[in-house]
C-alpha cells in the first residue's frame, strides 16, 4: 500500500462526469494506492502512521503535531499511477497496481479504518472516475508512505 500525504490549507477532488465534489479545509490530502499483496496489516500500519505522522507545527514552529492534534480534515483519493514503474522505455506499466476487483474493497477498508480510528467522516473521490484534484499544500509538506518499506 503506497499513500502520498499532502499538508494542505484546502483540498477538494471533483467528478464532473458525477457531478460530485468532495472538499476540506485544513488537514491531509492523500492520494492512496493498492497491490495485489495488501492485507489488512498494511492498512493498519498506514492508517496508524497517517493519523500519528507529527507534520503540522506547533506554537513554536516546530512540525510537533498530527492531524488528529490540529483537527484536521483528510481527502483520500485513490490513484493506481502510483505503482507505476518506469523502468523501461517511456510509457509508464501500471502492471503491479491491483486491478479494481481486489483495489476497491482494500480502499474502502482504508476509508473505514481511518474514519473509524479519526472518529469521522472523511472526504473521498470515486474509484476509477475522471476526477479532478485540487489543493493548496501547505509547506509545502509531501511525505510518501509505503507498507511494504517499513523498516
Amino acid at each position: 500500500m503506497r499513500l502520498v500525504i499532502q499538508r494542505v490549507s484546502e483540498a477538494s477532488v471533483a467528478v464532473p462526469a458525477e457531478n460530485y465534489v468532495s472538499s476540506i479545509g485544513k488537514g491531509l490530502m492523500v492520494l492512496a494506492a493498492f497491490i495485489d499483496e495488501d492485507t489488512e496489516e498494511d492498512i493498519e500500519w498506514c492508517t496508524r502512521k497517517l493519523l500519528a505522522m507529527r507534520i503540522f507545527d506547533d506554537e513554536a514552529g516546530v512540525m510537533n503535531l498530527s492531524v488528529q492534534d490540529v483537527g484536521g480534515e483528510l481527502l483520500i483519493v485513490s490513484q493506481f499511477t502510483l505503482y507505476a514503474s518506469t523502468v523501461k522505455g517511456n510509457r509508464p506499466s501500471y502492471i503491479k497496481a491491483a486491478k479494481p476487483d481486489v483495489a476497491v474493497p482494500l480502499y474502502e477498508k482504508f476509508l473505514a479504518k481511518v474514519e473509524e480510528q479519526k472518529g469521522g467522516k472523511v472526504g473521498r473521490g470515486i474509484f476509477g472516475a475522471d476526477m479532478k484534484v485540487s489543493l493548496i499544500n501547505d509547506g509545502p509538506v509531501t511525505i510518501i508512505l509505503d507498507s511494504k518499506l517499513k523498516f
